[in-house]
C-alpha cells in the first residue's frame, strides 16, 4: 500500500514533468510527523524538503522511493544492548580487528597525522570506530539508503531523528555527492565510518585531495571526516580518555557514576591503583566506570570518554570503542576478572517491572535493556537494602526486590 501510493506520485511526476511537484497539495495545517495516511504525510514531507532547499533532482529520487519493513525490523531487535561488556568487547576487539587497525595506522598513517594536526584526535580513536562499524570499510552495509530513511521517517518510533537525515540525504542527491542508489546501514548511516547524511553533508573533508568527498571508497576522506565530526563533539586535544584501574579494597562503590569525575588522590584514597602501580600524575578529573560491578573490569573514564558516548549512546558499545582504542594505541589486554553473575533480559524486565513498581523511571517501555535509567535505579535500590551500590543487578537483588 504505501510503496503504491509512493509509485502513484513518480508516475504523476515522469508523466508531468519536474515542476508536477509545484502542484503537490499543500501541507495541512497541522501536518503528521509520522504514521498515519501516507498521502499527506508525504506530501508534508515534499513541502518541507522543498523550503529547507531541496531541489527537483532530490525531490524526484524521493518519489522512486519505498518503504522496507526490514529496517523496522531491524530497529525494534537490537540485540546487542542486551550484551555485557565483556561478551561484546571480547567478540568486537578480535585479534582480527586489532591486526588490522595496526596496519592502516601505519598504511594511513599521513591521513592519520593529518588528523591529529587539524583536529586533535589521535589515529587510535579514529581507527577503533573504523574497525567496530565496518571492518574497516569492508561491510558497510546492503540497505538502501533512501528507503531506510524515509521508513525511519514515516515511523513513529523516532520521527525527529530521522527526518532530518532524509532531508539532508536529498540535499547529498541534489549535489551529485551521493549516488541515489547508495546503500549503506539500516539505520541510513553511510560509508566506512557509517556516518549520517547531515554529518556527510556539514562535516564531510576531502581528504585525499581529490575535490571530492567519497566516504565510501575514500579511507582519507572518511578518516578526516571522522576526526572533524569528533573534534565537533567536544573533543579534547592531548587529554586521555580510558585507562583500565584496579580496585584493591571495598570503597563507596556509589561514587562509581560517570558525571562523579573526582581527582586521581581521591580514587588513590579509595584503594584504586593504576593496572601496574598507583595512579600516576591526574590527566584531569576522572570517574570510575564498572561496567559489571565491583568484581568486574573497571576504568578510569576522562571527559574524552563522553565523545564515545557520543558517537554510540550504548555504554557497552562505547566502552568497548573506547577500550580498542586503548589497545590500538598500545594497552596491553584486560586484566581477567571474575564479575557477579549478571541477569538475562527476562531477569533484567522482570527487575525493570519490579523498579517500576517502586516509583522508579523505566522509559517508555519495559525491555530488558540495561541502560542508564536501570542503572540508577539498581544503584538506588543496593544503596536501600545496604548492598554494595555499584549499579549491577544481580539475581540476589532481583530477589530481594
Amino acid at each position: 500500500m504505501n510503496r503504491l501510493s509512493l509509485a502513484l506520485a513518480a508516475t504523476l511526476f515522469a508523466v508531468t514533468g519536474a515542476h508536477a511537484l509545484d502542484q503537490v497539495a499543500p501541507a495541512p495545517a497541522v501536518k503528521p510527523a509520522c504514521g498515519g495516511d501516507l498521502e499527506p504525510w508525504f506530501n508534508g514531507l515534499i513541502a518541507e524538503a522543498r523550503a529547507a532547499g531541496v531541489t527537483d533532482k532530490g525531490l524526484g529520487e524521493l518519489l522512486k522511493a519505498s518503504m522496507d519493513d526490514r529496517v523496522l525490523q531491524r530497529d525494534r531487535a537490537q540485540g546487542v544492548f542486551n550484551q555485557t561488556f565483556l561478551t561484546f568487547s571480547s567478540r568486537m576487539v578480535s585479534d582480527y580487528r586489532l591486526k588490522q587497525g595496526a596496519a592502516n595506522l601505519k598504511k594511513y598513517a599521513d591521513a592519520f597525522a593529518k588528523a591529529e594536526t587539524e583536529y586533535g584526535v589521535p589515529g587510535a580513536v579514529i581507527s577503533s570506530f573504523w574497525g567496530l562499524e565496518t571492518d574497516f570499510g569492508a561491510v558497510q552495509g546492503d540497505f538502501d539508503t533512501l528507503n531506510a530513511l524515509l521508513t525511519l521517517s514515516f515511523d513513529c518510533r523516532r520521527p525527529e531523528l530521522f527526518r532530518p537525515q532524509l532531508i539532508a540525504l536529498l540535499k547529498l542527491f541534489d549535489r551529485g555527492v551521493v549516488d541515489a542508489k547508495t546503500t549503506g546501514a539500516w539505520a541510513g548511516e553511510i560509508g566506512q565510518m557509517q556516518m549520517l547524511p547531515t554529518d556527510y553533508l556539514e562535516r564531510g573533508v576531502d581528504g585525499d585531495g581529490d575535490g571530492k568527498v567519497d566516504l565510501k571508497n575514500s579511507a582519507p576522506d572518511a578518516i578526516m571526516t571522522a576526526a572533524r565530526v569528533l573534534r565537533d563533539l567536544g573533543w579534547k586535544r592531548g587529554e586521555p580518555w580510558l585507562e583500565e584501574v584496579k580496585l584493591t579494597r571495598d570503597l563507596p562503590w556509589e561514587n562509581a557514576i560517570r558525571s562523579n569525575r573526582l581527582p586521581h588522590s581521591k580514587w588513590a584514597e579509595w584503594g584504586v591503583t593504576g593496572r601496574d602501580g598507583p595512579l600516576g600524575p591526574d590527566n584531569g578529573n576522572a570517574s570510575l566506570l564498572l561496567p559489571m560491578g565491583r568484581k568486574g573490569p573497571a576504568f578510569l573514564s576522562y571527559p574524552n570518554f563522553d565523545i564515545f558516548v557520543e558517537w554510540n549512546k550504548s555504554i557497552i558499545y562505547a566502552t568497548t570503542a573506547a577500550y580498542f582504542a586503548t589497545r590500538l594505541a598500545g594497552a596491553p589486554a584486560l586484566t581477567p576478572t571474575t564479575p557477579e553473575t549478571g541477569l538475562d533480559p527476562e531477569q533484567m524486565k522482570e527487575l525493570q517491572n519490579k523498579l517500576a513498581a517502586r516509583g522508579h523511571d523505566m522509559g517508555p517501555k519495559i525491555d530488558g535493556v540495561f541502560g542508564i535509567l536501570t542503572r540508577d535505579a539498581v544503584r538506588d535500590e543496593q544503596l536501600r537494602l545496604g548492598l554494595p551500590a555499584d549499579s549491577w543487578p544481580t539475581p540476589e537483588l532481583l530477589g530481594k526486590l
